[in-house]
């Protein structure tokens, strides 16, 4: 089963924005994300409508942050992308008539119900600030890493 990126690629894209200086364009994104163009309109499209980014069209347009970093937590970005699943595990559905099968997932619903609200509630106390800052402090003990990423992560 294939996971749903869309999350982690943001965070990590909101990152790069903060760190380049001028409108990031789609097609720069999308390079550094391995996609294409549209997939980055469509999914920052959701970020834009919360006001984390702003968009510009022409020459000299792109993608800037819209808020800084710090009133940015991960539950914001979760919640602009969709707020898709936060398991890969879930109930079957094979035979909802089965008994066996009716008591294994309403442990199992329980049990992931509980896990998603504590999740949410990490999310929503970790800032995008608190992500660059430990990049940061990676980047630090690195400093090989700093000449490969030379702009992007520099600037």
């Amino acid at each position: 089963m294939r996971h749903d990126s869309r999350l982690s690629r943001m965070l990590h894209v909101l990152i790069h924005m903060d760190r380049h200086k001028g409108a990031t364009t789609s097609e720069h994104i999308a390079a550094m994300l391995n996609t294409n163009p549209v997939v980055v309109r469509r999914t920052m499209a959701g970020l834009r409508e919360k006001g984390y980014v702003h968009s510009e069209k022409g020459h000299g347009g792109g993608w800037t942050l819209g808020r800084p970093l710090s009133e940015m937590t991960l539950l914001d970005i979760y919640q602009a992308v969709g707020g898709p699943p936060v398991f890969a595990v879930g109930p079957a559905s094979d035979n909802p008539e089965c008994l066996v099968e009716q008591a294994v997932n309403a442990a199992l619903s329980d049990a992931f119900e509980e896990a998603e609200k504590l999740l949410l509630k990490r999310f929503g106390t970790v800032t995008l600030a608190d992500i660059a800052l430990d990049f940061d402090l990676r980047l630090a003990q690195h400093p090989k890493w700093a000449e490969r990423l030379g702009a992007d992560c520099n600037s």
